[in-house]
């Protein structure tokens, strides 16, 4: 079931039938260096993963991740939605594409139709995004949706120290 389409791309809810997908992202250099090891090593804690991840958050927020495809619908690219952090005021942006897609205009793509589906249907009045202060090319993107540095601060779990970026809808 689609949450969005773009031109080009389909945004739709995560179901353990991608786990492959999933394990694969969660396990790309990049991902792991900006994002963070998820620990997810084989089908089966991707498969946990997605339950206690974007499955939960569907039930509990009615919004989570969602797999980014090729509208081919059979092409999965990567990664986007809207996350719900206890630490933060603010529902989050969240987005992570395949090295592949990278570069293809598709983050920007996928991210612009998603803040656009927080504002119009889950009523929003703002959005914040968290990243690694190096790397530049997902504040590049942050700041070409519209999003306006706001501070840094330590992420609760290890103390990692991130750029909050924040832009009202």
């Amino acid at each position: 079931m689609s949450i969005v389409k773009t031109d080009r791309l389909n945004l739709r809810k995560i179901d353990t039938d991608d786990a492959a997908f999933i394990l694969q992202l969660l396990n790309d250099p990049a991902f792991m260096q900006f994002v963070g090891d998820k620990e997810v090593r084989d089908l089966e804690s991707a498969k946990t993963y997605i339950q206690e991840g974007p499955v939960a958050s569907y039930q509990n927020f009615g919004f989570g991740l969602y797999l980014v495809e090729l509208n081919d619908g059979l092409t999965p690219v990567g990664i986007c939605g809207i996350l719900k952090r206890d630490f933060l005021d603010h529902a989050e942006l969240g987005f992570a594409l395949m090295p592949g897609y990278r570069g293809c205009g598709y983050a920007f793509e996928a991210t612009q139709a998603t803040i656009e589906f927080a504002r119009i249907e889950l009523n929003l009045s703002q959005v914040v995004a968290v990243t690694a202060a190096n790397n530049s090319r997902s504040i590049k993107l942050l700041e070409k949706l519209g999003l306006s540095f706001d501070r840094m601060f330590d992420l609760p779990a290890g103390g990692k120290s991130v750029k909050l970026y924040s832009c009202s809808l």
